[in-house]
């Protein structure tokens, strides 16, 4: 082999990773094995009924799964109410993911976003019960939680779960919508720590079930900026507002085209059969609260304000570029990926709905290099899924791929053609799993429908 002997960090990037996938060892200079990834457990995410991966008869065969894998998790849920508490539940909510397709940390930026909601959902069964408090059971951390309705407070942990249904019960409450106290038991199918907004489910699931309880409807717009303001001062982290928007108002079969700034919301159709959108987890964990989301979203505050603007939404390129003596080499960056993020989600935008794939495979795989360079929020394992999904490439049947989510971890999304899917997929984890000896998840799913009642009364 050509490149047998060499040191690793020297090969370009894509050659190393087809030599590696292929089981060929390359040395580094130290003469011992490649520089490989730690062993870990595998990890599968929760809910295994939601999971495809190498191994099982087929990966497409989760297209047709929607209603089943939501079912399921209602009759879950419903069925460990009923162990716990003696009844049946009379409210039965749900609340999606998300996963965005392109537009990535540009919501706090006043720019453009594409997520789309997906079939992996957060469902509360809930029944009244006499009194002032909310008796909250996870069936994902076996835990139950007394919260006041009256005066719901934080739990004492950092990031503990009940601290979002307690920061949206306040924000309801503010909103003179204030539920008798009840019973609930939270079951979740979307992947936590993926990047794919469990707390944005979970949140949005909690004002649903609100409004089922009390009769009352929240405005769409109004529900997701109180549950993203639950996210900021019940859980301490300073999220734009995509996550909830995208819990609460997508559709099926659409992406949903959000400006950040003027919230308004265009519903982008996405219905070709051909192409398929595929989830795949690294199993590297990020928490969002660590410091890292929120010194990005200062380092934006602090580019604009030098630019005299009052967001990086409102400058230019050619701005940035004759007045980047008045920035520092990080916010010169930083405001260098917003700039060409905004402008290549609204073109990712008109070309999937001129079924323009290369072009969105282009733009995927342009974001996802800003991300890494400019951005700085990718991570090995990440990078690695991407280059291997460049290698298939169009040939293969990848359309595009890119770190989707915070970052730091998480998943990458691609789009893939349907009819290759299978292939696709079990080549990605398998490559993944052997240089990094860390089991993946892979999931695929289509458009789904953002939050509703399931159950009421």
């Amino acid at each position: 082999m050509p490149f047998r002997g060499q040191d690793a960090r020297h090969l370009p990037h894509r050659a190393l990773r087809s030599i590696l996938c292929r089981g060929v060892e390359v040395k580094r200079n130290d003469g011992n094995r490649p520089d490989r990834y730690p062993s870990r457990a595998p990890c599968m995410w929760y809910n295994a009924g939601a999971i495809a991966r190498p191994g099982f008869s087929s990966i497409r065969s989760e297209c047709s799964m929607t209603t089943t894998l939501l079912d399921q998790l209602v009759a879950s849920s419903t069925n460990r109410f009923q162990e716990l508490y003696g009844r049946k539940p009379r409210w039965l909510v749900a609340a999606p993911g998300r996963v965005n397709i392109i537009g990535e940390h540009i919501d706090y930026n006043d720019g453009f976003v594409l997520p789309m909601a997906i079939e992996r959902y957060c469902v509360i069964a809930a029944g009244e019960t006499p009194g002032n408090d909310a008796t909250l059971f996870s069936v994902a951390t076996d835990e139950e939680i007394n919260i006041s309705v009256a005066a719901p407070s934080r739990h004492a942990t950092p990031g503990h779960w009940s601290n979002y249904v307690a920061g949206v019960l306040a924000g309801c409450i503010a909103r003179k919508l204030r539920p008798a106290g009840f019973q609930a038991v939270i079951e979740s199918s979307v992947p936590v720590g993926g990047g794919l907004s469990s707390s944005a489910a979970i949140e949005v699931a909690t004002a649903t079930l609100v409004e089922a309880m009390t009769g009352a409807s929240i405005e769409p717009v109004e529900k997701a900026l109180l549950c993203q303001r639950a996210e900021h001062e019940y859980a301490g982290v300073p999220c734009g507002i995509m996550d909830q928007f995208a819990s609460v108002m997508c559709r099926a079969d659409h992406l949903m085209l959000l400006d950040c700034r003027s919230r308004h919301v265009e519903h982008i159709p996405f219905g070709d059969p051909g192409v398929t959108v595929v989830i795949i987890n690294t199993h590297v964990k990020h928490e969002l609260a660590n410091g890292e989301y929120s010194r990005r979203r200062d380092q934006c505050q602090s580019a604009a304000r030098k630019l005299g603007l009052n967001s990086l939404r409102d400058a230019t390129l050619d701005q940035l570029e004759s007045q980047r003596n008045k920035l520092d080499l990080v916010e010169t960056r930083r405001a260098r990926h917003v700039l060409g993020e905004i402008s290549r989600t609204v073109a990712a935008a008109a070309a999937i709905k001129a079924s323009d794939w290369p072009r969105v495979g282009e733009l995927m795989d342009a974001s996802h290099d800003s991300l890494r360079d400019d951005y700085e929020v990718s991570c090995r394992e990440l990078d690695l899924l991407v280059d291997l999904a460049r290698e298939i490439g169009p040939p293969g049947g990848v359309i595009g791929s890119r770190m989707t989510g915070g970052g730091f971890g998480g998943c990458t999304v691609s789009l893939v053609e349907t009819e290759k899917l299978d292939e696709v997929a079990q080549r990605l984890a398998k490559c993944y799993r052997d240089e990094t000896d860390i089991e993946p998840s892979v999931l695929t799913s289509r458009p789904a429908r953002g939050a509703r009642v399931v159950r009421a009364g």
